[in-house]
């Protein structure tokens, strides 16, 4: 059977689209990212406390008020745990996203209820936007839209419209064929028959399909946050690079309250305006027992005038609060001027150092630093982009060589500030025999026949797949298992404590070499090259948008013995707190600041 060659085609259309149609992904753009931006406004805008009690208040007017003070009680624990802004942009992207759905979806339904043609043509792209896996929708996204909501807003629109499409088809369908012919006998035009028969009788199939839709918008925007999307989606993405327990937990924890707020709201809804629904409600209202006052719900007058009373409450206090951020610049640093300067890394230990503290600096110089953690690829097509305006971990020329060389002409190399690096297999010190690669031949059962790695977007994976276990005749043997840097340490961690064989990718400098007592496989037949640099790359105008700050990365050098200390300070402060972390480093180092960032006074 010859090869097809689908995804050079794919990549091809991408590419061609991308040339001839970049004033209508603009478009879309722009409009979209006007609707997410009003939305968020919306629910951000308020104290967090304040748009707890309004949506407190849907919840009384649709449930009552034992699910009002859950719904309280819910938000207020996600206030609690520092996410509301994540939560409050994931539910407007859920929003957003749902109601750009319906509005395709309910349509589609409809006329594929109506055309036995069109529901057969429907049936198979459905199947394809169902089943494909959820992350390859990113990818499109990112190429067409960049890194931020957008490409999680179209991503979530594609993967959950199946639901609402079937369920329309399927509520229409469902309908008495006894009851349309009445009303055809009876000389109801179609439209009417749709609109006073059909939909009526549909609707709490419909309604089953906005809940599904929702539903999957939540979790499909979670998955966004891998291309920056932001939101809840990016906490519980760090909190899994970073092993990080207790954040995983949290905002784990946020993105079930909204899922049960969700699904509650959208089940009373349907009881709301459907008839069936309020007959079905009436019933058992009538049947219920217990206290009164808890089954009450308000008017609609009267929970409007309360979202009403809360949002004034919330306006007035965002006028006396006013726009002071509290932070102050000292005088003759102000360099930045409140400029916004984004800043994005890989959860690579040096990248999360200098990240951080490059954050700080600029702070103490007047710009407004926006910082994001994305996978090497989507960090560098942001780059490529002008999405994102700076990154400080470019290994060079081997690692990230393949981002290089994609979009050199896109890029602005500010130069190395640490090197000569070293790539590396590593097994603990208790393995005996194998101190170097030629070693591992043959041993794979000792290891569980895998090599534990890395992200597999990381060029290192690059080069162990396609070079070093070539050159030792290792591939075919060993199995690379690709993971996350945290995952990774993770597992090389549990291993040492049982005292288990375990040999993973590391390279130089890292902490894990002062933390354990590890041995770098020797490479005698230099099969991962020589020693790298470690490079801040900008995007293509980095140099004419952010001319202080050039000429500092170009100068900006990190000893081995300040990275490293660097590195165990932000380890010892725990997740969540790099920014303070690398902040009480910087105060204990004075004048590495001036000298990193230098200004005229």
């Amino acid at each position: 059977m010859p090869r097809i060659h689908l995804g050079s085609w794919a990549e091809n259309a991408v590419s061609w689209l991308q040339t001839h149609l970049s004033w209508l992904f603009d478009a879309i753009n722009t409009v979209l990212t006007g609707m997410y931006d009003g939305v968020n406004t919306v629910l951000g805008g308020p104290e967090p406390l304040l748009m707890a009690g309004i949506l407190a208040v849907v919840a009384w007017w649709l449930r009552g008020l034992l699910p009002a003070v859950l719904t309280f009680a819910g938000f207020a624990l996600v206030d609690s745990f520092g996410l509301w802004e994540a939560a409050m942009a994931t539910l407007s992207l859920v929003l957003v996203a749902s109601l750009i759905t319906l509005l395709v979806a309910v349509p589609l339904g409809i006329w594929a209820a109506r055309s036995s043609k069109v529901s057969g043509a429907l049936r198979p792209a459905l199947d394809v936007m169902q089943t494909m896996p959820a992350f390859v929708y990113l990818i499109p996204g990112v190429m067409f839209f960049s890194i931020g909501p957008i490409p999680g807003l179209i991503a979530t629109v594609v993967f959950s419209m199946p639901p609402g499409v079937r369920m329309t088809e399927l509520g229409i369908r469902q309908v008495d064929g006894e009851l349309v012919e009445a009303a055809t006998a009876f000389g109801t035009t179609p439209r009417d028959t749709l609109t006073r028969v059909q939909l009526p009788l549909a609707l709490p199939t419909i309604m089953a399909g906005v809940n599904q839709v929702i539903m999957l918008a939540l979790s499909m925007v979670v998955i966004a946050g891998m291309a920056g999307a932001g939101g809840l989606g990016e906490a519980v993405y760090a909190a899994v690079t970073k092993v990080d327990i207790g954040g995983g937990v949290e905002s784990g924890l946020a993105v079930v309250v909204l899922a049960i707020y969700l699904d509650r709201m959208t089940g009373a809804l349907n009881q709301r305006v459907s008839p069936l629904g309020r007959r079905a409600a009436a019933k058992a209202a009538s049947a219920a027992r217990g206290l009164a006052v808890l089954r009450y719900r308000p008017g609609t007058a009267v929970a409007a005038v309360g979202i009403v009373v809360l949002a004034l409450v919330a306006g007035g206090m965002n006028l006396a609060r006013g726009g002071d951020d509290g932070h102050s610049v000292a005088a003759g640093a102000d360099v930045g001027h409140g400029r916004g300067i984004k800043l994005g890394y890989f959860p690579w230990d040096e990248a999360v150092a200098t990240t951080y503290l490059w954050q700080n600096i600029l702070e103490d110089r007047g710009f407004k630093p926006d910082v994001k953690q994305l996978d090497p690829g989507p960090l560098y097509t942001a780059l490529a982009q002008g999405q994102m305006d700076v990154q400080f971990d470019s290994w060079l020329p081997t690692t990230h060589k393949q981002y290089m060389d994609r979009y050199r002409d896109q890029l602005t190399d500010l130069g190395a500030w640490y090197g000569p690096t070293s790539l590396e297999l590593s097994v603990p010190d208790y393995v005996k025999g194998v101190d170097s690669l030629e070693d591992l031949k043959g041993k794979s059962a000792q290891f569980g026949g895998k090599i534990v790695g890395i992200e597999s977007s990381a060029g290192m994976m690059g080069t162990l797949n396609d070079k070093v276990l070539k050159e030792y005749g290792l591939d075919g043997e060993y199995k690379v298992v690709s993971s996350s840097t945290s995952s990774m340490l993770a597992d090389l961690d549990r291993a040492i404590k049982k005292k288990e064989p375990i040999v993973t990718t590391l390279w130089s400098p890292h902490w894990a070499y002062g933390k354990h007592q590890l041995k770098k496989l020797k490479d005698p037949k230099g099969a991962w090259g020589k020693g790298e640099e470690i490079h801040a790359v900008g995007k293509k105008d980095f140099g004419k948008d952010f001319p202080e700050v050039t000429a500092w990365l170009k100068d900006f050098k990190l000893s081995e013995k300040d990275l490293a200390s660097l590195e165990v300070a932000i380890q010892d402060g725990g997740k969540g707190k790099e920014k303070d972390s690398a902040r009480r480093w910087l105060d204990a180092h004075p004048g590495l600041a001036d000298k990193l960032a230098p200004v005229s006074h």
